[in-house]
This record gives structure tokens, C-alpha cells and sequence, in this order.
């Protein structure tokens, strides 16, 4: 069902079953899949598909221009998976030239009221931002992620799949898969024990990568830590996925317990 004061533009491509509320605009290169709900007063612009059953609650903005001084109006795209909640004042930008052209969600997502989500990012599949998370641009969040409210995420930054970043937290470094960090400049506390928990991970496997952990930020030399971690670590999933993650780009910063 549409609503009759919606305004949406003749070239874009409504899939069946779609419902859109009062007083929504949608542009010409918007793509809706099916058994999707847009309620009243949402904005839906620029290269944007947007994919089935996805709920976007009043006042979202989404696929408007970057907030980046070097956009020059190029075309670039976003893509938004299935079955996300998209709630109130939610932001997403699509992507830039200089970025790869293109901003990414998966599925199954919630982003809470006034979430932001810039350009470039890439967002993963099951990730939670609380109310009031502003990724900054070219982020990238891994699967079954959680942000808590508050929490402001610095450009570039990467958050590992099953990490846990508390409420008002600035994420300037990296967060490692299956961490968890808080802190007002985050600090590596640990483990998200009972996320792995939740996901029905083997009591053993659990606490082969507890172990690793402990050799892993031994000290604040991880190169050295990384490069003495024995063979039986190394050969565990988790503890793998860890180590990957550190070593796939040198250049940023990881967060750990000894971060300041």
C-alpha cells in the first residue's frame, strides 16, 4: 500500500508488497525490494537499493549526498541488505569516487534512533548500533557486532565480527574479532564471552582463544607476542580469525588492554 501524499519518482522501481507511508519521497534511481515498510516522512535518494523486508521507521535520510568537502556529485551507490530496522533520524551515505564508490549494509541489522552510517562504510550482517552511533567514513564493521549508544566510531576504524564496544565510547583504534572494549578512548577488556556463548561456541574453543588472548596482549608488543603464539593456537579457528585480523593491515592501530 502507498499512501496518496507520498511522492515517488516514476523511474523508481517499487517491488510488490511495499508499504510507504505519508509524505515519503523517494527518487528516480531507488530500488525497493519486496514486503518492505517505509513509514511516514522518510527521504530515499540518489543510487540506493534497498532490499526485502526492511522496516524504516519516520524521518530517515537515506542515500543522500556524502558529508565529504571532496564529493563533487559523481555517481556512487549504496546498497542495503534484507530484513534490517532502520529506526527514527537514522543517516546513510552512499559512497565516494575516492572510496571505492559504494557504502554497504547487510542483513538482519537494527540501527537505532539517529544512528549514522557515512560513506564508504561497510557494515556487516546481525551488527547493532545503539542510539546516537556515528560511523565515520570508510569504517568497517564485521558480522554480529554490537555499538553501544553513544559511541562514535573515527573513519577507517575496523570492529571485528562478535566484538562489543560499550556505551560512550570513541573507537579511534581497532577492536579485534570477539573482543570487548569501553572506556571513553576505548580499551581492550577482554573477551565478549557471552556473545560466543550465545552463538553456542564449544566451552573448549572458548577458552583455547582465552589463553591465546592472554599470550596475544601479554605485552604491548604484539608483533613479538604474535610471532612466539604456539602452533596449538594458531591451529584453532577463533584464534586464527584474531590473528588475521591484526596482521591484515599493519598500518592501524589495534586496540588492546594497554591503549590510552
Amino acid at each position: 500500500m502507498i499512501h496518496k501524499t507520498a511522492i515517488i519518482d516514476s523511474n523508481a522501481r517499487i517491488s510488490k508488497n511495499v508499504k510507504i507511508g505519508p509524505y515519503t519521497v523517494i527518487g528516480p534511481n531507488v530500488e525497493i525490494g519486496e514486503e518492505t515498510e517505509i513509514q511516514s516522512h522518510v527521504n530515499i535518494t540518489g543510487n540506493t537499493k534497498i532490499g526485502k523486508k526492511n522496516k524504516i521507521y519516520p524521518f530517515a535520510s537515506i542515500g543522500n549526498d556524502p558529508q565529504d568537502l571532496k564529493f563533487n556529485g559523481e555517481e556512487t551507490k549504496l546498497e542495503i541488505g534484507n530484513n534490517n530496522k532502520i529506526r527514527e533520524y537514522v543517516t546513510i551515505n552512499p559512497g565516494t569516487k575516492g572510496g571505492g564508490g559504494i557504502t554497504k549494509v547487510g542483513n538482519n541489522c537494527l540501527f537505532m534512533v539517529s544512528a549514522h552510517i557515512a560513506h564508504d562504510c561497510f557494515v556487516g550482517d546481525n551488527v547493532i548500533l545503539a542510539n546516537n552511533v556515528p560511523l565515520g567514513g570508510h569504517a568497517h564493521i564485521d558480522d554480529n557486532a554490537i555499538i553501544g549508544g553513544n559511541s562514535a566510531v573515527q573513519q577507517f576504524t575496523r570492529v571485528g565480527k562478535s566484538a562489543m564496544i560499550g556505551g560512550m565510547c570513541g573507537v579511534v583504534r581497532d577492536i579485534i574479532p570477539y573482543g570487548i572494549a569501553h572506556g571513553n578512548r576505548s580499551i581492550l577488556q577482554g573477551l565478549n564471552l557471552i556473545g560466543l556463548r550465545r552463538k553456542n561456541i564449544p566451552n573448549k574453543e572458548i577458552m583455547i582463544l582465552s589463553e591465546a588472548y592472554k599470550e596475544i596482549f601479554k605485552s604491548e608488543n604484539l608483533t613479538e607476542n604474535l610471532s612466539n603464539l604456539s602452533n596449538e593456537f594458531k591451529d584453532n579457528g577463533l584464534v586464527s580469525e584474531v590473528i588475521g585480523f591484526i596482521e591484515k593491515d599493519k598500518k592501524r592501530p589495534i586496540c588492546t588492554p594497554f591503549s590510552k
